[in-house]
């Protein structure tokens, strides 16, 4: 049996080094199992892998961290349509919580998403996690689109690489202050900037 779970919501603005040493043991804990290539960005205390985000919800239990998702505001683009949304990421669970239902949990951010006043929340996860959000996507408005091509830019520019990078990732939509049918049908999502 886990114990009860308490929410953070913070502002990237309000963490002191001390919360992002947590995250980042987190997130190396979270993301290492999937390849050590996953956990590397989370090395010390670097508790984000691409952009930032704005805000965060972290669960907490009696063991720590148990849960986190962050937030960032952003337009993309959409077949050359823009589109104001809440990127949705660095979402993790802590592994021995998995399966019990605390990912249903993180309807704690929906009352935030629609103060944020944005249309939609968007956001990307590996094809291995189809079945898990498809699962989420039961108990609510969750739409996830396959087959839809997600151009970034990279984190950092490299003399070695190009700019950008393009995935075939799933798309998660959850509609806020619009209805789905809004949702631009398109097959390229520009992000204009790094994952979240």
């Amino acid at each position: 049996m886990h114990s009860q779970m308490r929410w953070r919501l913070c502002w990237e603005s309000d963490l002191e080094l001390a919360d992002h040493v947590e995250l980042a043991k987190f997130f190396r804990t979270t993301y290492g199992p999937t390849g050590a290539f996953n956990a590397k960005p989370f090395e010390g205390s670097r508790s984000w892998a691409g952009a930032r985000p704005e805000l965060r919800l972290i669960g907490y239990d009696a063991d720590g961290i148990a849960a986190h998702l962050g937030v960032l505001r952003r337009f993309i683009k959409i077949d050359g349509i823009d589109l104001p949304v809440a990127e949705l990421g660095l979402y993790g669970i802590r592994t021995d919580l998995e399966r019990l239902g605390v990912s249903h949990s993180i309807r704690a951010m929906l009352p935030t998403l629609q103060d944020l006043a944005v249309p939609f929340a968007f956001g990307t996860v590996r094809p291995e996690l189809q079945r898990h959000i498809e699962r989420f996507g039961r108990y609510g408005p969750v739409t996830v689109f396959s087959h839809v091509r997600v151009r970034s830019t990279l984190q950092e520019p490299r003399l070695d690489k190009p700019p950008t990078r393009i995935d075939d990732a799933l798309v998660v939509v959850l509609p806020i202050a619009r209805s789905m049918s809004d949702w631009p049908s398109g097959s390229m999502i520009d992000r204009n900037g790094p994952e979240l």
